[in-house]
């Protein structure tokens, strides 16, 4: 597959400032995409967006609280003021509250799960799906987990969350598959971004054991399914969760 296809497109990329975002950002931007990058980490993203600049890069970068929708709507907005369009738009803004039990799981838990990684991605979905009808198609990217595909010990609010993002996707793929946009989802295994290395520093080793691999995913290794799944020659794939788990899921 000739992925150099993304040079002059739109990307839109929330949760840029670090991890699977900003790598995702810095691969694009090397192919020619163009970007709008988001991230509630306004230092992290005007450090990400000035390096990619000063390589040539053409970047719009917005703080975007993924939780308040005005903020979402304002990354498509600008990528339409900017560049004219939308051609991708990556719903990867993400965290997790403390490892804890499920009766442990407290009400703020489960709100602030929900408030990040569903609603978050709703309302990426929700302007990102707009604008898309408007200019004739388009690919959407979520970022999921392997905890929305089963249930993830100590992580209840998470999975819960991260298994609603999954009906997202195959509830937007479903209703818009005839209005050429395609809807995927990016499920990784635990792998070695701050939300895991910092968030979840002491249980790393445990995690690590818990993969066939006996190790954790790089950043790279999901980016470069990321890349696959946004890619215009990859134009019959929708709906889809797309497992990048180092053997978990064979289990």
């Amino acid at each position: 597959m000739n992925l150099t296809s993304y040079a002059g497109q739109v990307v839109m990329i929330t949760g840029a400032a670090s991890g699977f975002g900003e790598l995702l950002a810095r691969e694009l931007a090397a192919m020619g995409a163009r970007l709008v990058l988001g991230d509630r980490n306004l230092e992290g993203l005007q450090r990400v967006a000035c390096e990619l600049r000063a390589s040539g890069a053409e970047v719009v970068d917005l703080h975007c609280d993924v939780t308040r929708e005005a903020e979402v709507k304002a990354m498509v907005d600008a990528a339409v003021a900017s560049f004219g369009r939308l051609d991708v738009g990556v719903n990867n803004a993400g965290m997790s509250t403390p490892m804890k039990a499920l009766i442990d799981t407290l009400e703020s838990d489960l709100d602030l799960n929900f408030a990040v990684n569903a609603k978050g991605v709703f309302f990426g979905m929700k302007h990102q799906i707009a604008q898309m009808l408007k200019q004739g198609g388009g690919v959407i990217l979520n970022v999921a987990s392997m905890a929305g595909l089963g249930g993830a010990p100590k992580l209840a609010a998470y999975s819960a969350a991260k298994h609603a993002v999954i009906g997202l996707t195959r509830t937007g793929a479903a209703e818009y598959a005839r209005r050429n946009i395609r809807v995927n989802a990016v499920c990784p295994f635990y792998s070695s971004t701050p939300m895991v290395t910092e968030g979840l520093a002491e249980h790393v080793e445990y995690l690590s054991q818990a993969s066939p691999m006996k190790r954790l995913g790089t950043p790279g290794e999901t980016v470069a399914v990321m890349l696959m799944l946004c890619a215009r020659e990859n134009s019959y794939m929708t709906g889809q969760a797309v497992a990048v788990d180092g053997g978990v899921s064979a289990l």
